[in-house]
């Protein structure tokens, strides 16, 4: 009896986080229907992923050099892969920006987006072809909420992902002609090494540029609160892996999957007015004005429910 054929499936961005946790959780699936290709920029960074994988490393998973900001990378990466091939490409490779506008350098603002969008845009333009051929297969973007909504002193990174998320609604109307998949996985806060590194770098960091009160603003409101929301709502990457294996799975896959169940009212608010101004002033008193009140409430949520919230997801079927 002949083994069922595996899906090849290329992620990017593996070397931590939620990349890695996607690609250990396929590599081990039980029915092993899956050979992982996991990429990385440097693969001198491959220890943490070899070491989650166990087993699974040489088997159903397989490394590769992948710079989603390099043409020739990108490239090089699918000619090594057999027949080009590939059924599911995950995008997840990202970078983040937060902090006063004033104070960021459009050499910085461009990086972001040249991961964020043009590095996406690289792997499905050479993806596309083949899938298009063979009319099959699923391209698979992680965005974020933030590019559903847009959060104060997060412009750059929103706009990295509302700039995504409009390309990727274009984009999937035509696949849909060819038969191919494409879906958006929308995480909210996540708990990764990612995350914590930025929020102790930006509480370090100097402003020039910006006035006094936006950086007090940054600092001392928004931070504070951004830190509460993140210990309190934040998800795992095990548990974005898990809503993308479902993704993967499903008979028919949804568009959009928002993972964490505690910001679809956020997303709501901004749809049930058209003229955007019911979410900009909510945000705008969550903040400003209910901030030491929001401190106090997400501490007390945290105690309560025992970080319980944090493990609670959208399942996407």
């Amino acid at each position: 009896m002949s083994s069922p054929v595996q899906k090849v499936v290329l992620i990017t961005g593996c070397s931590s986080g939620i990349g890695l946790r996607m690609a250990v959780m396929l590599a081990n699936d039980e029915q092993k229907r899956y050979h992982v290709i996991a990429t990385m920029r440097d693969l001198k960074r491959k220890d943490k992923l070899l070491e989650a994988a166990g087993e699974a490393y040489g088997k159903t998973l397989s490394l590769a050099v992948l710079d989603v900001c390099s043409d020739d990378s990108v490239k090089q990466c699918f000619d090594g892969i057999k027949d080009r091939h590939v059924d599911v490409l995950i995008n997840n490779a990202g970078i983040g920006l937060v902090g006063p506008l004033e104070s960021i350098r459009v050499e910085e603002m461009k990086s972001v987006f040249e991961t964020n969008f043009f590095g996406v845009i690289r792997m499905v333009k050479e993806v596309m072809p083949d899938m298009k051929r063979r009319r099959g297969g699923h391209i698979i973007v992680v965005s974020s909420v933030m590019g559903l909504q847009g959060v104060v002193f997060n412009d750059i990174y929103s706009a990295s992902k509302f700039a995504m998320e409009g390309f990727c609604e274009c984009l999937a109307v035509q696949l849909l002609k060819f038969n191919v998949t494409l879906s958006m996985i929308e995480p909210g806060p996540v708990h990764t090494e990612f995350e914590a590194k930025m929020i102790q770098d930006v509480r370090e960091k100097e402003y020039p540029g910006a006035d006094p009160d936006t950086v007090h603003y940054f600092k001392n409101v928004y931070l504070p609160s951004s830190v509460d929301i993140f210990e309190t709502l934040g998800q795992t990457p095990d548990d974005i892996a898990r809503c993308t294996k479902k993704v993967i799975e499903a008979s028919n896959p949804r568009f959009r999957n928002l993972t964490n169940p505690w910001y679809t009212p956020i997303i709501a608010l901004k749809y049930a007015d058209e003229t955007g101004g019911l979410s900009v002033h909510a945000f705008y008193h969550m903040l400003f004005n209910l901030g030491p009140l929001m401190h106090i409430s997400m501490k007390a949520m945290r105690y309560m429910t025992c970080g319980c919230l944090r493990n609670r997801a959208v399942a996407p079927t």
